[in-house]
């Protein structure tokens, strides 16, 4: 490649990544359901049609946010898991980096709850369905090296299951300890606790599972 191809191709991801940027900007105040395609070029100065060059439509930029959520994603697990030693400590930590990032990258966060449900019927013909197929089995396997260290170290029960299905399991059960601290604070608080001691329990919970006998 040519330097003046080169110079197009890095003005071009820099465009798209703002493009990005701005995206997520719309989402973080409007929400990300009621995020349109003109808002996103009006926050972006750009024209309508100049956006659709590098997004197809709505959904297509979606995906590329949830891209960019599964990236960031992957490295605050990777960065928990450095941090200890055994696999159950391991993933104790890593549920406690999915919280802060569900906290601190909310618009990523409600991108990668989108993905979650969409149709598996042709999942992945897409490009940006595809790289976060890719990204997402990359964060998948993360959780499954640490499940696989902690039955290896002797701080998870070797019977605990498949460390693939645990995985999931995992995700599942943290995806909805987090929905239910995001959405039902009142309900908790009324029960006589608060969304805090209910991340804390769960994660003690999850932990302690996992603990051989």
């Amino acid at each position: 490649m040519n330097q003046l191809a080169e110079r197009r191709q890095e003005e071009k991801e820099r465009r798209r990544s703002e493009i990005l940027d701005a995206a997520e900007a719309v989402a973080a105040e409007a929400g990300i359901d009621s995020m349109t395609m003109d808002e996103v070029a009006r926050k972006a100065r750009l024209s309508r049609a100049l956006l659709y060059v590098y997004f197809q439509d709505r959904s297509d930029l979606l995906l590329a946010i949830c891209e960019r959520a599964l990236l960031n994603l992957h490295g605050r697990f990777k960065a928990a898991a450095r941090e200890h030693a055994s696999g159950r400590e391991q993933i104790g930590a890593i549920g406690r980096a999915f919280v802060t990032f569900s906290r601190e990258q909310p618009v990523h966060y409600d991108a990668l709850t989108k993905f979650a449900m969409r149709s598996s019927a042709g999942l992945g013909d897409h490009p940006n369905e595809l790289a976060c197929l890719q990204h997402g089995d990359r964060v998948h396997e993360v959780l499954v090296a640490s499940i696989g260290q902690g039955m290896r170290d002797g701080s998870i029960r070797a019977d605990a299951g498949p460390p693939g299905l645990v995985g999931l399991t995992l995700w599942g059960y943290m995806l909805g300890i987090i929905q239910l601290a995001t959405t039902k604070a009142a309900v908790i608080e009324h029960r006589g606790f608060n969304a805090e001691r209910l991340i804390d329990e769960a994660l003690r919970l999850a932990t302690h599972a996992l603990a051989p006998p």
